[in-house]
């Protein structure tokens, strides 16, 4: 799958700088105020994270797979 450059660095954005904040934010106020299920929504939204950030990972492998074989010579 390809996806412009804005939808990737968005994406990108989001795993690396939002989701990270949102479940800290979430963990400390969850700790703090002894919410029913922390662990489990922390753990899920992790795992949501982490397949994401594998999607971007596998996207900027493709992509430089197809720039390195454009046929001029770079390998």
């Amino acid at each position: 799958m390809k996806m412009s450059d804005k939808v990737y660095n968005t994406l990108k954005w989001i795993c690396t700088i939002l989701f990270p904040a949102l479940i800290t934010l979430y963990s400390v106020i969850g700790a703090t105020l002894d919410l029913p299920r922390t662990q489990t929504v922390l753990t899920i939204a992790a795992a949501v994270n982490a397949c994401l950030g594998t999607c971007l990972g596998i996207s900027h492998y493709n992509y430089k797979k197809g720039q390195d074989g454009d046929g001029n010579g770079d390998a």
